[in-house]
């Protein structure tokens, strides 16, 4: 039987996914240092109040909170024993909102990297993450998950790994890296290089491509590579809402709901098919990113100075394969009302 995703890539050119987890939670009330995910328990109605955000917003698809479900994160908070219950409660919760919506939702159960460093550099053997993994992802399986998300991957064994927790758990799933180094992540991998693994993975995800990072140009970029590796696959686009700022004691991205919409439209010209945004993207955003996809027309690719000069310069010269690009400096950004 064909997953639910799947279904609704067959009805649409593009998907739009939801914004930030962390950005929403401290709006709510969410000190930080505390674990996001024990709210799932304690604070039900914000998480519902969450999803709602995304939906309400027009988000097809939106992920749970779950980010760091896993035991070795939990541990940090005393909590490494109920991995099984925070993912579950968080994937209903997700499961409630959606089957409510009136329209096809797709609940993606996030699942974060380890927080560990990978052998040989670290400690964390290929087997362990693996087992990491399939415990968080049978709990989010039977909290009604459609998929699980797989994001802000640096370690190419972390990403194969949580792909076999996949298998391991009868579950369809998408990953993203997050190319925060030059165009690389901090493990050294290039659009180019994930593009590969992708094809050769014996349990391929549904769709992969790149969330979070340096900013959105720098994001388009990378989608950019995954479109020239020629891949099949659907990609994914999740851009953070523009550059984190400090500002009267807390971090604050100055992305404006006009530029986001502008970044969902230059990432679908440049092949991403679901397209969403990361840390800083609000409701508001969304609503402008989905109002912006439904009603401007398909363009060419856009060239690497056309997404500079609508997005704001890249963090670096070069997209990590190579090739050089224009670096305008971040003050040659659009200012936004």
């Amino acid at each position: 039987m064909s997953d639910a995703l799947t279904e609704l890539l067959k009805t649409r050119d593009w998907l739009l996914a939801d914004g930030a987890t962390g950005t929403n939670l401290f709006n709510m009330g969410l000190s930080s240092g505390d674990a996001p995910e024990l709210w799932n328990v304690d604070e039900p109605n914000n998480i519902r109040a969450l999803y709602r955000g995304a939906v309400d917003a027009g988000s097809d698809i939106f992920l749970t909170n779950t980010f760091g479900g896993n035991a070795s994160r939990l541990k940090l908070h005393d909590a490494q024993n109920r991995v099984r219950e925070l993912n579950r409660v968080g994937a209903e919760l997700g499961r409630e909102v959606a089957d409510a919506a009136g329209r096809p939702i797709v609940v993606a159960g996030s699942v974060g990297p380890t927080g560990e460093i990978m052998e040989p550099m670290g400690h964390l053997s290929y087997s362990a993450a693996v087992e990491m993994f399939h415990e968080q992802a049978e709990g989010l399986k039977e909290g009604g998950a459609d998929v699980l998300w797989v994001e802000t991957i640096s370690a190419p064994d972390e990403f194969k790994a949580a792909g076999e927790a996949a298998k391991l758990a009868g579950m369809p799933w998408c990953g993203t890296m997050s190319f925060d180094t030059a165009g690389r992540t901090m493990m050294g991998v290039t659009s180019a290089d994930l593009a590969e693994m992708i094809a050769k993975l014996p349990y391929p995800p549904l769709a992969f491509g790149a969330n979070c990072g340096v900013g959105a140009s720098d994001l388009l970029r990378t989608v950019m590579g995954f479109s020239a590796a020629g891949t099949e696959t659907p990609v994914i686009a999740k851009g953070n809402a523009g550059i984190p700022k400090y500002h009267d004691g807390h971090i604050h991205y100055d992305g404006t709901p006009e530029l986001m919409a502008d970044y969902a439209v230059l990432a679908r010209d440049c092949g991403a098919t679901i397209i969403g945004g990361c840390c800083g993207t609000t409701p508001e955003h969304l609503r402008a990113m989905r109002a912006a996809l439904e009603t401007r027309p398909r363009g060419d690719r856009p060239t690497l100075e056309q997404i500079a000069e609508a997005l704001g310069g890249f963090s670096s010269n070069s997209d990590g394969t190579g090739d050089e690009a224009p670096a305008p400096a971040r003050t040659r950004r659009r200012r936004r009302a």
